[in-house]
């Protein structure tokens, strides 16, 4: 993976966090992992970035959608608008596996959807699609 990557991972499961964690250091044990319980927590680590040096660029986020306080979609409203934020790589991880709810992030500018069930045990194609990403894509 590219060197200082951070990952934002905004997820109120903490076992799907967990095993994120687990697939993604497999691919890279040094990468840095920040997890937010929900969309607000993680919008303001977002925003303290600069002072409080937790998330540093690049960075990207996996977000689910379906949380407590402030949702997935509630989240990418809230960085599509704010002008420091609008160009925040965010891949979707989530259980809907919904049109509406597809259409909807895509509307957001996400750059992938996936659905959890269907990226494999322990997430091994999430993985594995963030490392190919990463590697063929500019992020700095």
């Amino acid at each position: 993976m590219i060197k200082n990557l951070s990952i934002l991972l905004v997820e109120d499961d903490d076992v799907a966090a967990e095993a994120v964690t687990r697939s993604l250091r497999k691919v890279d044990p040094k990468i840095k992992i920040i997890w937010k319980e929900n969309g607000k927590l993680a919008l303001d680590a977002l925003r303290e970035k600069a002072q409080q040096k937790e998330i540093s660029e690049p960075y990207l986020v996996l977000l689910d959608l379906n949380m407590p306080v402030m949702n997935g979609f509630e989240f990418l409203e809230h960085i599509r608008k704010d002008k420091e934020l609008n160009d925040t790589v965010v891949f979707i991880l989530t259980t809907s596996n919904e049109d509406n709810d597809r259409t909807r992030a895509y509307h957001n500018n996400v750059a992938g959807y996936m659905v959890k069930h269907a990226i494999g045990p322990q997430f091994a194609k999430l993985a594995t699609l963030m490392d190919a990403y990463i590697h063929a894509v500019e992020l700095e």
